[in-house]
């Protein structure tokens, strides 16, 4: 089993930058792809970003490659998402997942492990 704890949100400024973070804990942390979701009030929970086990591979959901950066430190089991240039509809609750397979990660299969969320609310 895998622990999920995420930090970093707030209330930013249109064009701010903001790094969230992703600490997890458990036996076998380093086995397992994890990633971010995001769910925008009012709509369903969608696909951001997600990075496998090793950090050699990286994916992100449709046009959100290039503002947004995954990246995983595996000495500290933490994951992060950086967003440059926050736009207001990046207002979200931003969830951390694990899954000991990316693609079973970004289709949210039964197996996947979720934080608790942290709140990103960008005002203009």
């Amino acid at each position: 089993q895998v622990q999920l704890v995420e930090s970093g949100g707030g209330v930013v400024q249109v064009g701010d930058s903001l790094r969230l973070a992703c600490a997890a804990s458990g036996r076998t942390v380093s086995d397992y792809a994890m990633g971010w979701f995001r769910q925008a009030p009012g709509k369903e929970r969608a696909f951001v970003a997600g990075i496998n086990a090793s950090g050699s591979s990286t994916i992100y959901g449709d046009s959100l490659k290039g503002r947004f950066t995954i990246s995983r430190d595996s000495a500290q089991n933490t994951v992060y998402l950086r967003i440059n240039r926050l736009k207001s509809e990046d207002t979200a609750v931003y969830y951390c997942a694990a899954n000991l397979g990316l693609g079973r990660l970004i289709n949210e299969d039964a197996g996947t492990k979720w934080g608790q969320g942290t709140q990103v609310t960008v005002s203009s």
